[in-house]
């Protein structure tokens, strides 16, 4: 069988909700990886790409109607490429760079640009049709978040619990302290400012110019969404949000990541295409696996996702060298490691932070940290890395990649 490679990647800096990308519109934002991509890749012809593969979770707004398509032709790529929009929430990046994986191994193409872009604080308002002439039942609700147009069999079936209720539901079932929540928040977010204060996270960014109104442009460089200065003491005096104190409400918005902007785009080759091109891979994609838990336990899906792809390499989680599990919440993250047996502080995990503290945009995260482990394995010589993350409405998804 053909193997597929990740041969490196570049995204946005994230934004932070309504911050500096609000002005960009979302397929301008997620043609900006593209581009820079292509123009890192100097020998590669733009038409001898056989896709591009991007998730996006929204999909309502500037976002709608194929934004992959959008993307690339924005970014300069022929017609003659063609696109595809991938959506599975959370995990849209991920997936993407997956379809990347297996048409490869089918042998469908050598040559993927795969990723994701999220534009939360542009995602709009969307309003549905009354179901009969001056009917008054019409709803409104905000795509940026959430569930929407809910439908009564599911609510009835596994109720309709929103993210951070989920969050609270795995710390009340594991037992998850609010001390310990924002400890790992804490953690997530000094490991994040000191690879932004060395250059780390600047190796996958590439700065986006925004124009300003009656200035010049400014050169949006690095993740605004990083606190370095925040503290133990900050964080403990957070109201929880989701569940009252009193109720024993422990997730809060220092422990829980964001909502955020961003795009990433990753380039997936196959051994042909490394060798026509003289490219230098960074990593192999060994085996994926998702799975589905309980809606309202979401976030548990890391553990039977990893458990799954460990099984199909005929690997072990101490084979580990990096474990890059997204941040969705301190609390689910905690359930995740606790349930895999690892320890709260494990070096492995998050080597540069997570999304509590870079941000979680959510179709472009799982582009994100397949990226970042796959440096992070050259960074540390280590030969195996563990992708893995939740996703709304109770799956879980997990990737083995392999040092090339």
């Amino acid at each position: 069988m053909k193997q597929a490679f990740i041969i490196g990647g570049i995204r946005t800096p994230f934004g932070k909700f309504c911050g500096t990308l609000s002005t960009i519109r979302t397929d301008d934002l997620g043609a900006i990886p593209i581009k820079a991509l292509v123009e890192k890749y100097p020998n590669i012809p733009p038409g001898a790409y056989d896709d591009v593969i991007f998730g996006c979770a929204n999909q309502a707004g500037e976002d709608n109607r194929n934004v992959s398509r959008m993307c690339l032709l924005l970014a300069g790529l022929p017609w003659s490429v063609p696109g595809e929009t991938v959506n599975r929430l959370c995990a849209s990046g991920m997936s993407a760079i997956i379809h990347a994986n297996r048409a490869v191994k089918a042998g469908d193409g050598d040559l993927f640009i795969a990723g994701g872009v999220e534009h939360m604080t542009r995602g709009p308002w969307v309003i549905s049709k009354v179901s009969k002439a001056f009917g008054r039942d019409a709803q409104m609700h905000d795509s940026s978040f959430g569930w929407r147009f809910v439908n009564k069999k599911m609510k009835e079936l596994y109720g309709t619990d929103g993210m951070g209720t989920t969050a609270e539901n795995l710390a009340e079932l594991y037992k998850i302290s609010r001390e310990d929540q924002d400890k790992f928040a804490f953690a997530s977010q000094m490991k994040a400012a000191a690879a932004q204060a060395s250059g780390r996270l600047a190796e996958e960014i590439v700065p986006v110019s925004i124009p300003q109104r009656k200035a010049d442009p400014i050169l949006f460089e690095k993740d605004e969404f990083v606190k370095p200065k925040t503290s133990l003491e900050v964080l403990a005096k957070l109201r929880p949000a989701f569940k009252k104190k009193e109720n024993g409400g422990t997730v809060t918005a220092g422990n829980a990541s964001g909502l955020n902007d961003g795009a990433a785009a990753v380039l997936v080759a196959s051994e042909a295409a490394i060798k026509k091109y003289d490219l230098k891979p960074l990593a192999r994609i060994v085996t994926s696996a998702v799975v589905g838990v309980e809606p309202r336990i979401m976030g548990i899906g890391p553990v039977g996702a990893s458990k799954k792809a460990l099984a199909k390499a005929k690997l072990s989680l101490s084979d580990m060298g990096i474990i890059e599990l997204n941040e969705a919440f301190a609390a689910q993250s905690l359930a995740c490691t606790r349930e895999l047996g690892l320890a709260d502080d494990d070096p492995r995990i998050n080597p540069n932070g997570g999304a509590i503290a870079i941000g979680h945009p959510l179709g472009v995260s799982g582009a994100r940290i397949l990226h970042t482990a796959a440096i992070e394995l050259h960074k540390k010589g280590e030969q195996y890395a563990l992708v893995t993350m939740c996703i709304g409405v109770g799956q879980g998804y997990a990737v083995v990649i392999e040092r090339a």
